[in-house]
């Protein structure tokens, strides 16, 4: 039997995740054989551009897309939150399997929260979202540039060159290095990105040979939630690198989604939630980011996109 061949990045993370994926379908009655096929993203091999500058979407993913659909692998296995919002012609999102904690982590050289770094404190991250929050709680934190997969992120950390950097706690605890957080950031001044803590299994559209055997790692809350969270950040036009965060949570009979809007220097915070049907995460999602829009949104988007065209001319 030919082998279905599952498409990863190859950081520690993606290889974790894909190795994960490559698990539970080893694991289904009659499954096939499988092998892992390493792929290298733009973001993989362009690690001196800040991420908030780049040029459209899919930095770390449409190079699997592509692969999908030449033929060189069956299944792409992604970090949901790296996913354009709107798929590659082509591309069918088979799965989405049970989410990790989604918070954002602050990992710290002295072992303090973000409230107790020093003031002036240089803190790494490449992310406009996580920037724009920590301005909203400490405008007087020293924002630097942070490239590199998790374990290159951290050897920086411990080398001195930050005095704090922010990771996802899915991202450590995936890789074992769950010890490493000093503190989980409030989700309540802090969202995450959409999609956070969420992996994915993109196939080819119609290639129902291949889905069905995504299809039994699929975890619906998950599901919908994302589904929520992608709708919302869909509807707002922001990439992974728009100042949005959000989190949808389900319960048995209703999902609820909060979300919030930062200006990049921290003035300008809007924030709004809502609760729906479960049949209605997409609904719920673009109807919040009317709201956050009709509150004002809209500016600190615009001015988080003049910014990111202005770095990259």
């Amino acid at each position: 039997m030919k082998p279905l061949r599952i498409g990863t990045r190859g950081s520690d993370l993606a290889m974790w995740q894909a190795k994960d994926v490559f698990k539970k379908i080893s694991a289904l009655p009659d499954a096939p054989p499988l092998e892992i096929v390493q792929i290298k993203s733009s973001g993989d091999l362009n690690q001196t551009v800040p991420l908030w500058t780049t040029t459209g979407r899919g930095f770390f993913t449409v190079e699997l897309d592509q692969a999908l659909l030449d033929g060189q692998i069956d299944l792409a296995v992604h970090s949901l939150k790296d996913l354009a919002t709107v798929l590659s012609e082509g591309t069918f999102l088979a799965a989405v399997l049970e989410r990790e904690d989604p918070h954002d982590a602050i990992v710290t050289r002295s072992g303090t929260d973000l409230m107790g770094l020093a003031r002036g404190a240089r803190l790494g991250t490449s992310s406009l979202r996580r920037r724009a929050f920590v301005a909203n709680v400490r405008p007087d934190i020293e924002h630097a540039e942070l490239r590199g997969n998790v374990p290159t992120r951290l050897r920086k950390l411990d080398d001195g060159e930050y005095d704090a950097i922010i990771l996802a706690t899915a991202g450590l605890k995936r890789l074992g290095l769950g010890d490493r957080i000093s503190a989980r950031l409030p989700m309540d001044i802090f969202p995450p990105a959409a999609a956070q803590g969420a992996v994915a299994i993109g196939t080819r559209v119609g290639d129902d040979e291949v889905i069905k055997w995504a299809r039994p790692l699929e975890h619906m809350p998950t599901r919908l939630a994302v589904d929520a969270e992608r709708a919302l950040l869909r509807r707002l036009e922001g990439g992974c690198q728009a100042p949005v965060g959000t989190l949808a949570t389900v319960s048995d009979e209703a999902i609820s989604i909060h979300a919030s809007v930062c200006s990049l220097d921290g003035t300008d915070l809007v924030t709004a939630r809502a609760s729906a049907p479960l049949a209605d995460a997409v609904k719920i999602g673009e109807q919040l980011a009317d709201e956050l829009l009709a509150k004002g949104a809209g500016r600190a988007l615009k001015e988080a996109d003049d910014r990111r065209k202005a770095a990259a001319r």
